[in-house]
């Protein structure tokens, strides 16, 4: 039984998210065009489950085989029959006891807000738009507090079911950015992007999403400084911003 690791990205805008429910997602979409190439009924276990909405530039997944197909001729099949909002980057064969969820030990998300009067055609469903002027500085000293191992209850959805709210915020960044919404543009942009990267050993439920939420409201003003450190020691979600919207949200990076 051979053990394949696949590195796939995709545009999470029609899907219910990654993992197999009723209606469509990420997960069922690829298993079924796996069982149609491999002939076998085929499991794959996700890096982390991407809400309904929510982008990935790298989701990593695993599954085991019985085929003796080559992981490249996979690959190309794969990309024949899914989707175009979902493309595979990579296939490898990979030790047996690697696991997409167990093996993994940090992932990276960016929250994408694009901060000015109008909005965007070329990157619609793919931001937030936020019209009011962000205090990107202030969100920036305010995420500092973030860093660390943390118990994040307060930014963890109510219906969350982790059996524990502490995790370990790696690194975060706040920061804006031009807006280029091709890789060919030359001329500089107007800076009007603000992203915010977290790369954390784990996420609670819709934890990036509120966080998000939070730094939005302390860029407008809402929020008075030292709030977040307040809110994260509250351990009390009510206190906390609102979940910023899904489209906003890209799974970037599974490091192992």
């Amino acid at each position: 039984m051979r053990n394949l690791k696949i590195a796939l990205e995709y545009d999470g805008t029609n899907y219910a998210g990654w993992q197999v429910q009723k209606q469509k997602t990420v997960q069922a979409t690829l298993e079924k065009a796996l069982r149609k190439i491999l002939s076998e009924n085929i499991r794959v276990i996700g890096s982390g489950r991407t809400d309904a909405g929510v982008h990935a530039l790298e989701q990593v997944a695993n599954f085991k085989t019985k085929s003796a197909l080559p992981a490249q001729k996979i690959q190309a099949a794969l990309n024949a029959l899914l989707p175009d909002d979902i493309a595979v980057t990579k296939i490898e064969e990979v030790a047996p006891e690697f696991h997409a969820i167990r093996s993994a030990k940090s992932k990276v998300y960016r929250y994408t807000i694009l901060n000015r009067r109008h909005r965007s055609a070329l990157l619609r469903g793919r931001v937030y738009l936020c019209l009011f002027p962000l205090d990107v500085n202030a969100m920036r000293r305010q995420s500092r507090c973030l860093a660390g191992k943390h118990d994040f209850k307060a930014f963890c959805a109510s219906h969350g079911s982790s059996k524990t709210t502490v995790r370990t915020i790696k690194n975060i960044t706040v920061k804006r950015i031009p807006y280029r919404p091709f890789p060919y543009a030359q001329r500089q942009k107007e800076l009007s992007l603000v992203v915010i990267d977290i790369e954390a050993d784990g996420f609670l439920y819709n934890m990036v999403r509120n966080i998000a939420g939070t730094l939005i409201e302390i860029g407008r003003g809402r929020f008075a400084g030292g709030s977040l450190k307040k809110i994260l020691l509250s351990r009390d979600r009510k206190r906390a911003g609102p979940t910023a919207p899904a489209r906003g949200l890209c799974l970037l990076q599974v490091n192992y």
